[in-house]
């Protein structure tokens, strides 16, 4: 019934390269975003993402903060940034006010914090610096995983660096890896309409490629179901692969559900649920040399990230704990989970568990709940 469904949706002869271990083209990606049967779809995607991880489901125990909202990028689908910081809604945390959160978390086995911010144009370069210095003085075996590239690129316009200059020292204030987030759409077509005032594709794998030569490992995302085409999803994944190629030094990809609610992309309809496992599925197809797929919850919601686990993900993120960017998008999801809460929703869609840290070292095999 399977190799019946695979020949009806056109898949059969991917199905046999994929087996084959064999690369997907792109037309071939473009192939798999047009299949018409998404089950057919997904157990293809299945049979790969089980073949690196059989039943496995990696999370993490994690804080996200966001210490300023205040950002001079006018991104069309943003819902969290305020142009300046008098305006309504506009917040910047004090140091202080920062490591707090931290210190609140005391009783946490936390192994990571993850900061996202806004592209504050007032302050100094050593506000960055010392916050990663004070959480690591708080915690010192904490992994920070903080930045996106565009705010590496941020900083080094205006503080007068290079990027790479940016990079070490983060690093030598306690930096440890990057996220993936401020990818969107690489196409230019794509960034001239939603973000053009900010780095593009181009600058953004760069950083990338010189966070993996300095030792960092980084995460790369993909932001779907707005204006972007099929091709222009495929040459995304694509550039992400060439770039795994070139340094080995991505984790893991995310794909990040466009939102539309209080932002200047309203109109627009937020992606389905079977868009959602589609990006999945044909990421774990196409991405062949990268090992991690997130169904980040957060952006899917609960229910599909579950169903993911079927669809090609092996991740499901971490407890999150304080994200306000999607859910000042319409985000309906929790604002935090509990390590119990995943593991429940692991062993609920019928795979296992596995507490990880930040670079996929296992950190507990919980017990059935």
């Amino acid at each position: 019934m399977t190799i019946a469904r695979l020949k009806s949706a056109g898949l059969a002869g991917i199905a046999d390269k994929v087996e084959a271990r064999a690369r997907l083209t792109f037309d071939e990606g473009r192939q798999l975003f047009q299949a018409p049967d998404l089950l057919a779809l997904g157990w293809l995607a299945n049979r790969e993402r089980e073949r690196r991880h059989g039943a496995r489901t990696y999370f993490n125990h994690n804080l996200r903060l966001e210490a300023t909202n205040v950002c001079t990028a006018s991104c069309l689908f943003c819902s969290f940034a305020r142009l300046t910081p008098g305006d309504e809604g506009a917040h910047t945390s004090t140091i202080d006010q920062v490591l707090a959160k931290l210190r609140e978390r005391a009783h946490q086995p936390l192994t990571e914090i993850h900061i996202v911010n806004g592209l504050h144009p007032d302050l100094p370069f050593s506000y960055y610096t010392e916050l990663l210095r004070g959480l690591k003085r708080i915690r010192p075996d904490i992994h920070l995983k903080c930045f996106t590239a565009v705010e590496i690129a941020f900083f080094a316009d205006l503080y007068g660096k290079t990027d790479e200059q940016v990079l070490v020292e983060l690093r030598e204030a306690g930096l440890d890896s990057l996220p993936g987030g401020g990818a969107e759409i690489f196409a230019p077509r794509v960034r001239q309409k939603i973000c053009h005032d900010k780095c593009d594709g181009d600058r953004y794998i760069a950083i990338h490629r010189t966070a993996h030569r300095l030792g960092m490992r980084t995460n790369m995302t993909m932001l779907y179901g707005h204006i972007e085409t099929i091709d222009e999803r495929v040459d995304h994944l694509l550039r992400i692969r060439a770039l795994q190629d070139e340094t080995g030094g991505l984790q893991a990809f995310i794909p990040l559900a466009f939102h539309p609610d209080n932002n200047q992309m309203r109109k627009l309809p937020a992606p389905s649920a079977a868009d959602t496992l589609r990006v999945l599925a044909v990421a774990r197809l196409l991405l062949d040399n990268v090992d991690h797929i997130k169904a980040y919850w957060i952006s899917c919601g609960v229910e599909v990230a579950q169903a993911a686990l079927w669809f090609g993900a092996d991740d499901l993120d971490g407890t999150v704990q304080e994200e306000t960017i999607y859910h000042m998008a319409g985000s309906s999801t929790p604002t935090a989970l509990s390590t119990g809460d995943i593991e429940r929703l692991i062993l609920d869609a019928g795979r296992e568990p596995i507490e990880r840290d930040t670079l996929y070292n296992v950190v507990r095999v919980p017990a059935a709940v």
